[in-house]
């Protein structure tokens, strides 16, 4: 009965938006001596937001920490809407949902941190990667999950196939 609804609302969705740290990638942030930083994204993922642009819907990274690899990759998978060094993640998705002009319900979103809570609750469609109730067990009682594959395994792939 679940997926049934949740098959109902991704119909209405055309906007996904991602938390990227921990979402996007493994949560781990590699520093260099020189001060620049890598991290790892995964290339299911990265195929999944593709075929999803390809199906007609909005993809964008909405991220609280500002990092140059963060646009790197949404560069690479012509991810234009990127929101990073973000206060407020609920002030910023008001704004993206009123300048796209959305309504909630059309709008779903990745988050795994006490961050993304407040948008996990007015997204339409909400989840959370599945290895995040270790850290926050309080995503795991709040939103509606998707998937339960381990984090940066390729699990917004499987996000964004349900919503095509």
């Amino acid at each position: 009965m679940e997926m049934l609804l949740i098959d109902a609302q991704a119909t209405r969705i055309k906007l996904i938006l991602f938390d990227v740290d921990g979402v996007l990638t493994d949560g781990k942030i590699l520093l260099h001596p020189d001060g620049t930083e890598s991290k790892q994204f995964d290339i299911k993922d990265g195929t999944g937001i593709v075929l999803a642009q390809r199906a007609g819907l909005i993809v964008g990274f909405l991220s609280a920490r500002t990092s140059p690899p963060t646009a790197q990759r949404a560069a690479q998978l012509g991810v234009t809407l990127l929101h990073q060094g973000v206060h407020s993640k609920l002030e910023t998705y008001e704004q993206i949902v009123d300048e796209l002009l959305l309504e909630d319900d059309q709008v779903a979103y990745m988050g795994d941190d006490v961050v993304d809570l407040p948008v996990l609750h007015r997204a339409g469609l909400s989840a959370a990667p599945g290895d995040q109730s270790s850290r926050t067990p309080v995503l795991a009682l709040e939103s509606r999950r998707i998937s339960s594959a381990q984090c940066a395994a390729g699990q917004r792939r499987s996000a964004s196939r349900a919503l095509t």
